[in-house]
Protein backbone atom coordinates (compact mmCIF):
# COMPACT_ATOMS: atom_id res chain seq x y z
CA UNK A 1 0.00 0.00 0.00
CA UNK A 2 1.34 3.24 -0.74
CA UNK A 3 2.41 5.74 1.96
CA UNK A 4 -0.27 8.10 2.56
CA UNK A 5 0.02 11.66 1.86
CA UNK A 6 -0.53 13.98 4.75
CA UNK A 7 -0.15 17.02 2.30
CA UNK A 8 1.36 19.28 5.84
CA UNK A 9 5.06 20.29 4.15
CA UNK A 10 5.99 23.38 5.78
CA UNK A 11 2.96 23.57 7.67
CA UNK A 12 3.73 20.46 10.11
CA UNK A 13 5.13 23.04 13.04
CA UNK A 14 1.61 24.96 12.98
CA UNK A 15 -0.88 21.74 12.30
CA UNK A 16 1.03 20.55 15.11
CA UNK A 17 0.64 23.52 17.41
CA UNK A 18 -2.81 23.45 16.72
CA UNK A 19 -3.18 19.59 17.81
CA UNK A 20 -1.67 20.27 20.99
CA UNK A 21 -4.90 23.25 21.70
CA UNK A 22 -7.22 20.41 20.63
CA UNK A 23 -6.22 18.11 22.50
CA UNK A 24 -5.41 20.28 25.89
CA UNK A 25 -1.71 19.06 25.68
CA UNK A 26 0.92 21.17 27.53
CA UNK A 27 3.59 21.99 25.21
CA UNK A 28 5.96 21.68 27.74
CA UNK A 29 5.13 17.96 28.20
CA UNK A 30 6.88 17.05 24.42
CA UNK A 31 10.63 17.54 24.19
CA UNK A 32 12.61 18.20 21.09
CA UNK A 33 14.90 15.49 20.41
CA UNK A 34 18.44 15.72 19.25
CA UNK A 35 18.28 15.59 15.76
CA UNK A 36 19.45 17.64 13.15
CA UNK A 37 17.48 21.50 13.23
CA UNK A 38 15.84 20.68 9.87
CA UNK A 39 14.25 17.32 11.13
CA UNK A 40 13.38 17.94 14.47
CA UNK A 41 11.23 15.19 16.41
CA UNK A 42 8.74 16.11 18.61
CA UNK A 43 7.95 13.45 21.65
CA UNK A 44 5.67 13.44 24.09
CA UNK A 45 6.47 13.13 28.07
CA UNK A 46 3.15 12.28 29.33
CA UNK A 47 1.66 9.09 30.89
CA UNK A 48 5.20 8.56 33.10
CA UNK A 49 4.97 9.22 36.73
CA UNK A 50 7.23 8.41 39.57
CA UNK A 51 5.77 4.85 39.66
CA UNK A 52 3.64 4.10 36.44
CA UNK A 53 4.14 4.51 32.58
CA UNK A 54 0.46 4.54 30.98
CA UNK A 55 0.14 2.69 27.90
CA UNK A 56 -3.37 2.95 25.49
CA UNK A 57 -4.36 0.44 22.69
CA UNK A 58 -7.55 0.26 20.28
CA UNK A 59 -8.95 -3.42 19.63
CA UNK A 60 -11.89 -4.55 18.12
CA UNK A 61 -13.71 -5.98 20.75
CA UNK A 62 -17.19 -6.05 19.32
CA UNK A 63 -16.80 -5.93 15.61
CA UNK A 64 -16.03 -8.35 12.72
CA UNK A 65 -12.65 -9.04 13.82
CA UNK A 66 -13.03 -9.53 17.46
CA UNK A 67 -11.57 -13.36 17.20
CA UNK A 68 -8.45 -10.73 16.55
CA UNK A 69 -9.05 -7.58 18.97
CA UNK A 70 -9.92 -9.94 22.09
CA UNK A 71 -7.24 -12.16 22.14
CA UNK A 72 -4.64 -9.84 21.39
CA UNK A 73 -6.13 -7.36 24.05
CA UNK A 74 -5.89 -10.66 26.45
CA UNK A 75 -1.92 -11.38 25.49
CA UNK A 76 -1.09 -7.63 26.59
CA UNK A 77 -3.05 -7.80 29.60
CA UNK A 78 -0.91 -11.23 30.63
CA UNK A 79 2.05 -9.14 29.52
CA UNK A 80 1.49 -6.08 31.75
CA UNK A 81 0.97 -8.52 34.76
CA UNK A 82 3.60 -9.94 34.14
CA UNK A 83 6.10 -7.12 33.95
CA UNK A 84 4.48 -5.77 36.81
CA UNK A 85 4.87 -8.80 39.13
CA UNK A 86 8.49 -8.52 38.19
CA UNK A 87 8.66 -5.23 39.79
CA UNK A 88 7.52 -3.06 36.44
CA UNK A 89 10.10 -1.03 34.20
CA UNK A 90 13.08 0.14 36.44
CA UNK A 91 10.41 0.10 39.33
CA UNK A 92 7.50 2.08 37.22
CA UNK A 93 4.25 -0.50 36.22
CA UNK A 94 3.03 -0.59 33.58
CA UNK A 95 -1.06 0.76 32.98
CA UNK A 96 -2.66 -0.40 30.22
CA UNK A 97 -6.03 1.53 28.93
CA UNK A 98 -7.68 -0.61 26.55
CA UNK A 99 -10.57 1.09 24.12
CA UNK A 100 -12.72 -0.66 21.64
CA UNK A 101 -12.90 0.05 18.15
CA UNK A 102 -15.54 -1.58 16.95
CA UNK A 103 -13.02 -1.86 13.95
CA UNK A 104 -14.51 1.26 12.62
CA UNK A 105 -11.94 3.59 11.56
CA UNK A 106 -14.05 6.55 12.95
CA UNK A 107 -14.64 4.95 16.71
CA UNK A 108 -10.62 4.41 16.79
CA UNK A 109 -9.97 8.45 16.20
CA UNK A 110 -12.35 8.80 18.87
CA UNK A 111 -10.55 6.30 20.68
CA UNK A 112 -6.89 7.53 20.55
CA UNK A 113 -8.14 11.26 20.63
CA UNK A 114 -9.57 9.59 24.37
CA UNK A 115 -6.23 8.07 25.38
CA UNK A 116 -4.32 11.50 24.66
CA UNK A 117 -6.17 13.38 26.18
CA UNK A 118 -7.98 12.04 28.81
CA UNK A 119 -5.65 9.36 29.50
CA UNK A 120 -2.86 11.12 28.79
CA UNK A 121 -0.74 8.03 27.16
CA UNK A 122 2.86 7.85 26.99
CA UNK A 123 2.87 5.67 23.85
CA UNK A 124 0.01 3.61 21.60
CA UNK A 125 0.80 -0.15 21.65
CA UNK A 126 -0.35 -2.57 19.05
CA UNK A 127 -3.44 -1.12 18.20
CA UNK A 128 -5.70 -3.34 15.82
CA UNK A 129 -6.15 -3.21 12.23
CA UNK A 130 -5.13 -1.44 8.77
CA UNK A 131 -7.87 1.06 8.25
CA UNK A 132 -8.29 1.79 12.14
CA UNK A 133 -4.86 2.32 12.59
CA UNK A 134 -4.36 4.33 9.47
CA UNK A 135 -7.54 6.70 10.61
CA UNK A 136 -5.76 7.30 13.97
CA UNK A 137 -2.08 7.50 13.21
CA UNK A 138 -1.81 11.52 12.49
CA UNK A 139 -3.45 12.12 15.76
CA UNK A 140 -0.66 10.11 17.45
CA UNK A 141 2.23 11.41 15.60
CA UNK A 142 1.19 15.06 15.82
CA UNK A 143 0.69 14.89 19.73
CA UNK A 144 4.51 13.57 20.03
CA UNK A 145 2.82 9.56 20.96
CA UNK A 146 4.33 7.07 19.62
CA UNK A 147 2.82 4.34 17.89
CA UNK A 148 4.47 0.90 18.25
CA UNK A 149 3.90 -2.38 16.43
CA UNK A 150 0.43 -2.61 15.39
CA UNK A 151 -1.95 -5.34 13.83
CA UNK A 152 -1.54 -4.69 10.99
CA UNK A 153 1.58 -5.18 8.22
CA UNK A 154 0.89 -2.83 6.30
CA UNK A 155 3.95 -0.42 4.91
CA UNK A 156 1.96 3.19 6.32
CA UNK A 157 3.05 1.64 9.54
CA UNK A 158 6.66 1.70 9.10
CA UNK A 159 7.69 3.62 6.35
CA UNK A 160 8.58 6.97 7.20
CA UNK A 161 9.51 10.50 5.21
CA UNK A 162 12.46 11.95 6.80
CA UNK A 163 11.42 15.07 5.62
CA UNK A 164 8.14 14.56 7.86
CA UNK A 165 10.38 14.04 11.44
CA UNK A 166 6.71 13.36 13.39
CA UNK A 167 6.38 9.61 10.71
CA UNK A 168 9.72 8.36 13.34
CA UNK A 169 7.48 7.94 16.13
CA UNK A 170 5.87 4.93 14.50
CA UNK A 171 7.64 1.31 14.29
CA UNK A 172 6.36 -2.17 13.55
CA UNK A 173 7.36 -5.40 14.38
CA UNK A 174 5.17 -7.78 12.52
CA UNK A 175 5.99 -9.58 9.07
CA UNK A 176 5.05 -6.79 6.60
CA UNK A 177 2.73 -8.61 3.84
CA UNK A 178 4.71 -7.53 0.56
CA UNK A 179 7.70 -9.12 1.81
CA UNK A 180 6.51 -12.04 3.45
CA UNK A 181 4.38 -13.33 0.46
CA UNK A 182 7.19 -12.84 -1.84
CA UNK A 183 9.85 -14.74 0.17
CA UNK A 184 7.05 -17.60 0.62
CA UNK A 185 5.78 -17.45 -3.20
CA UNK A 186 9.51 -17.39 -4.29
CA UNK A 187 10.01 -20.53 -2.25
CA UNK A 188 6.83 -22.54 -3.09
CA UNK A 189 8.23 -21.66 -6.64
CA UNK A 190 11.39 -22.56 -6.70
CA UNK A 191 10.41 -26.13 -4.36
CA UNK A 192 7.45 -27.60 -6.30
CA UNK A 193 7.87 -25.71 -9.75
CA UNK A 194 4.86 -24.08 -10.26
CA UNK A 195 4.42 -22.31 -13.93
CA UNK A 196 1.08 -20.60 -13.62
CA UNK A 197 0.26 -19.28 -10.82
CA UNK A 198 -2.84 -17.26 -9.69
CA UNK A 199 -4.04 -15.09 -6.34
CA UNK A 200 -7.26 -14.54 -4.85
CA UNK A 201 -7.15 -11.26 -2.72
CA UNK A 202 -9.22 -8.95 -0.43
CA UNK A 203 -10.48 -5.73 -2.60
CA UNK A 204 -8.88 -3.87 0.32
CA UNK A 205 -5.52 -2.33 1.66
CA UNK A 206 -4.53 -5.64 2.88
CA UNK A 207 -5.43 -7.66 0.33
CA UNK A 208 -3.88 -4.88 -2.32
CA UNK A 209 -0.04 -5.39 -0.60
CA UNK A 210 -0.50 -9.54 -0.61
CA UNK A 211 -1.35 -8.67 -4.55
CA UNK A 212 1.92 -6.02 -4.85
CA UNK A 213 4.04 -9.38 -3.26
CA UNK A 214 2.80 -11.19 -5.83
CA UNK A 215 3.29 -9.18 -8.97
CA UNK A 216 6.63 -7.98 -7.54
CA UNK A 217 8.25 -11.35 -7.20
CA UNK A 218 6.61 -12.95 -10.06
CA UNK A 219 8.08 -10.09 -12.03
CA UNK A 220 11.67 -10.94 -10.76
CA UNK A 221 10.98 -14.69 -11.95
CA UNK A 222 10.06 -13.61 -14.84
CA UNK A 223 6.62 -15.73 -14.73
CA UNK A 224 3.54 -14.78 -16.09
CA UNK A 225 0.14 -14.55 -13.33
CA UNK A 226 -2.23 -16.88 -14.66
CA UNK A 227 -5.21 -15.43 -13.29
CA UNK A 228 -5.80 -12.39 -10.79
CA UNK A 229 -9.18 -12.40 -9.05
CA UNK A 230 -10.26 -10.15 -5.80
CA UNK A 231 -13.46 -10.65 -3.36
CA UNK A 232 -15.40 -8.06 -1.30
CA UNK A 233 -14.57 -7.90 2.73
CA UNK A 234 -17.22 -10.00 4.23
CA UNK A 235 -17.79 -12.07 1.17
CA UNK A 236 -18.96 -15.84 1.94
CA UNK A 237 -19.46 -17.40 -1.84
CA UNK A 238 -16.31 -17.84 -3.26
CA UNK A 239 -17.57 -20.07 -6.66
CA UNK A 240 -16.69 -17.52 -8.98
CA UNK A 241 -13.32 -17.07 -8.46
CA UNK A 242 -12.47 -20.47 -7.56
CA UNK A 243 -14.13 -21.65 -11.45
CA UNK A 244 -12.11 -18.57 -12.77
CA UNK A 245 -9.27 -20.02 -11.63
CA UNK A 246 -9.62 -23.13 -12.27
CA UNK A 247 -10.50 -22.53 -16.23
CA UNK A 248 -7.58 -20.62 -16.38
CA UNK A 249 -5.11 -23.48 -15.36
CA UNK A 250 -4.06 -22.64 -12.20
CA UNK A 251 -1.57 -24.87 -10.37
CA UNK A 252 -0.53 -22.59 -7.24
CA UNK A 253 -3.17 -20.05 -5.91
CA UNK A 254 -2.16 -17.16 -3.24
CA UNK A 255 -4.83 -15.91 -0.56
CA UNK A 256 -4.25 -12.36 0.01
CA UNK A 257 -7.16 -13.32 2.53
CA UNK A 258 -7.82 -14.03 6.58
CA UNK A 259 -9.75 -16.87 8.21
CA UNK A 260 -13.49 -17.07 6.72
CA UNK A 261 -11.87 -16.99 2.94
CA UNK A 262 -9.24 -19.58 3.17
CA UNK A 263 -12.36 -22.60 4.50
CA UNK A 264 -14.19 -20.96 1.63
CA UNK A 265 -12.20 -21.10 -1.16
CA UNK A 266 -10.94 -24.24 -0.39
CA UNK A 267 -13.84 -25.91 0.28
CA UNK A 268 -15.36 -24.76 -3.09
CA UNK A 269 -12.47 -26.01 -4.98
CA UNK A 270 -12.98 -29.62 -3.12
CA UNK A 271 -16.07 -29.26 -4.44
CA UNK A 272 -15.68 -28.98 -7.80
CA UNK A 273 -12.24 -31.94 -7.50
CA UNK A 274 -9.81 -29.05 -8.06
CA UNK A 275 -6.78 -30.35 -6.65
CA UNK A 276 -4.31 -27.24 -6.29
CA UNK A 277 -1.69 -26.09 -3.62
CA UNK A 278 -3.07 -23.08 -1.81
CA UNK A 279 -0.57 -20.71 -0.60
CA UNK A 280 -1.96 -18.16 2.33
CA UNK A 281 -0.37 -14.64 3.22
CA UNK A 282 0.19 -14.26 7.15
CA UNK A 283 -3.04 -13.34 8.38
CA UNK A 284 -4.24 -17.71 7.20
CA UNK A 285 -1.75 -18.34 9.99
CA UNK A 286 -3.81 -18.89 12.70
CA UNK A 287 -5.23 -21.80 14.39
CA UNK A 288 -8.45 -21.08 13.80
CA UNK A 289 -8.48 -21.85 9.72
CA UNK A 290 -7.72 -25.72 10.36
CA UNK A 291 -9.94 -25.50 13.54
CA UNK A 292 -12.74 -24.15 11.73
CA UNK A 293 -12.11 -25.56 7.81
CA UNK A 294 -11.16 -29.16 8.96
CA UNK A 295 -10.50 -31.31 6.41
CA UNK A 296 -11.03 -29.05 3.99
CA UNK A 297 -8.20 -26.98 4.79
CA UNK A 298 -5.82 -29.85 5.24
CA UNK A 299 -2.38 -29.28 3.01
CA UNK A 300 -2.52 -25.36 2.58
CA UNK A 301 0.49 -23.40 3.39
CA UNK A 302 0.89 -20.24 4.61
CA UNK A 303 3.60 -17.25 4.94
CA UNK A 304 4.48 -17.24 8.33
CA UNK A 305 6.37 -14.96 11.31
CA UNK A 306 6.97 -17.64 14.16
CA UNK A 307 5.90 -21.54 14.64
CA UNK A 308 2.41 -21.79 16.74
CA UNK A 309 2.70 -23.44 19.80
CA UNK A 310 0.57 -26.14 20.67
CA UNK A 311 0.36 -26.96 24.73
CA UNK A 312 0.77 -30.95 23.98
CA UNK A 313 4.36 -30.43 22.17
CA UNK A 314 5.60 -27.27 23.48
CA UNK A 315 8.56 -27.11 25.72
CA UNK A 316 9.89 -25.09 28.40
CA UNK A 317 8.71 -21.21 29.05
CA UNK A 318 6.40 -21.56 26.03
CA UNK A 319 4.67 -24.35 28.00
CA UNK A 320 4.64 -22.32 30.96
CA UNK A 321 3.19 -19.88 29.20
CA UNK A 322 0.26 -21.42 27.23
CA UNK A 323 -0.63 -22.90 30.88
CA UNK A 324 -0.57 -19.88 32.87
CA UNK A 325 -2.56 -17.84 29.16
CA UNK A 326 -5.22 -20.70 29.56
CA UNK A 327 -5.43 -20.34 33.23
CA UNK A 328 -5.89 -16.38 33.10
CA UNK A 329 -8.67 -16.44 30.24
CA UNK A 330 -10.46 -20.12 30.37
CA UNK A 331 -9.18 -20.54 26.78
CA UNK A 332 -6.74 -21.64 24.40
CA UNK A 333 -3.57 -19.11 23.45
CA UNK A 334 -3.42 -18.81 19.72
CA UNK A 335 -1.61 -16.70 17.43
CA UNK A 336 -3.10 -13.44 18.60
CA UNK A 337 -2.57 -13.99 21.75
CA UNK A 338 1.23 -14.15 21.22
CA UNK A 339 1.66 -11.03 19.12
CA UNK A 340 -0.69 -8.87 21.86
CA UNK A 341 1.61 -10.41 24.77
CA UNK A 342 4.94 -9.58 22.28
CA UNK A 343 3.55 -6.33 21.60
CA UNK A 344 3.75 -5.17 25.32
CA UNK A 345 6.92 -7.33 26.30
CA UNK A 346 8.84 -5.74 23.44
CA UNK A 347 7.54 -2.18 24.83
CA UNK A 348 8.36 -3.41 27.86
CA UNK A 349 12.12 -4.25 26.83
CA UNK A 350 13.06 -0.66 24.87
CA UNK A 351 11.54 1.33 27.89
CA UNK A 352 13.83 -0.44 30.39
CA UNK A 353 16.64 -0.03 28.25
CA UNK A 354 16.00 3.83 27.92
CA UNK A 355 16.72 3.64 31.95
CA UNK A 356 15.17 5.32 35.29
CA UNK A 357 15.01 8.28 33.59
CA UNK A 358 12.58 7.52 31.11
CA UNK A 359 11.37 10.64 28.34
CA UNK A 360 10.35 10.45 24.97
CA UNK A 361 13.38 11.14 23.69
CA UNK A 362 14.95 8.10 25.77
CA UNK A 363 12.45 5.97 24.59
CA UNK A 364 12.86 7.05 21.20
CA UNK A 365 16.60 6.69 20.96
CA UNK A 366 16.12 3.19 22.78
CA UNK A 367 13.88 1.75 20.41
CA UNK A 368 16.42 3.28 17.48
CA UNK A 369 19.83 1.93 19.24
CA UNK A 370 19.99 -1.46 16.99
CA UNK A 371 19.54 -3.56 20.28
CA UNK A 372 17.81 -6.89 19.66
CA UNK A 373 14.95 -7.98 21.43
CA UNK A 374 14.64 -12.35 21.60
CA UNK A 375 10.97 -13.12 22.52
CA UNK A 376 9.79 -16.72 24.40
CA UNK A 377 8.56 -18.27 20.95
CA UNK A 378 11.78 -18.24 19.04
CA UNK A 379 10.67 -15.81 16.38
CA UNK A 380 13.53 -13.76 14.58
CA UNK A 381 15.22 -10.59 16.63
CA UNK A 382 13.69 -7.66 16.92
CA UNK A 383 15.59 -4.64 16.11
CA UNK A 384 15.21 -1.16 15.10
CA UNK A 385 17.47 1.77 13.55
CA UNK A 386 17.53 5.19 12.75
CA UNK A 387 16.59 4.35 9.47
CA UNK A 388 14.34 1.23 9.65
CA UNK A 389 11.53 1.03 11.64
CA UNK A 390 10.44 -1.86 10.60
CA UNK A 391 12.04 -5.39 13.18
CA UNK A 392 12.60 -8.03 10.47
CA UNK A 393 11.92 -9.54 6.89
CA UNK A 394 12.61 -13.27 7.77
CA UNK A 395 9.74 -15.53 6.85
CA UNK A 396 8.69 -18.82 7.42
CA UNK A 397 6.73 -21.29 5.67
CA UNK A 398 3.93 -23.97 7.32
CA UNK A 399 1.57 -26.47 6.43
CA UNK A 400 -2.17 -27.72 7.71
CA UNK A 401 -1.06 -31.44 8.23
CA UNK A 402 -3.41 -33.32 10.86
CA UNK A 403 -5.44 -30.41 11.86
CA UNK A 404 -2.33 -28.02 12.97
CA UNK A 405 0.27 -25.93 11.71
CA UNK A 406 3.48 -27.69 11.13
CA UNK A 407 6.76 -25.69 10.23
CA UNK A 408 7.89 -26.94 6.49
CA UNK A 409 10.62 -24.34 6.00
CA UNK A 410 12.09 -21.17 7.93
CA UNK A 411 14.81 -18.52 7.33
CA UNK A 412 13.58 -17.46 4.05
CA UNK A 413 14.28 -14.48 2.37
CA UNK A 414 13.70 -13.50 -1.49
Amino acid sequence: MANPSRNKGQGEETSMSKSFRAFGLAVSAVVLTHLPAAAQTKVTNEGISATEIVIGTHQDLSGPIKGWGVPVSNGMKMAVEEVNAAGGVNGRKIRLVVEDSGYDPKKAVLASQKLIERDKIFAMVGPMGSPTVLAAQDILLDAGVLQLFPLTAAEFTFKFDPAKPQERLKFNNLLPYVESTRAALKYMMEWKSFQKPCIMHQDDEYGKNVLDGFNQQLAVMKVQPASITSYKRGASDFSAQVAKMKSDGCDLVVLGAVLREPIGAMTEARKLGWDVTFLGATPVNVMEVPMLGKEAVEGLYAASGFEIPYEDTAKGKVHDWLVNYKKMFNTDANTQAIIGYNAVMTFAFYAQKAGKDLTGQKMLDSLESGEKFLDIFNSPPTKFSKTDHLANTITQVQQVKGGRWVLVKDNLMF
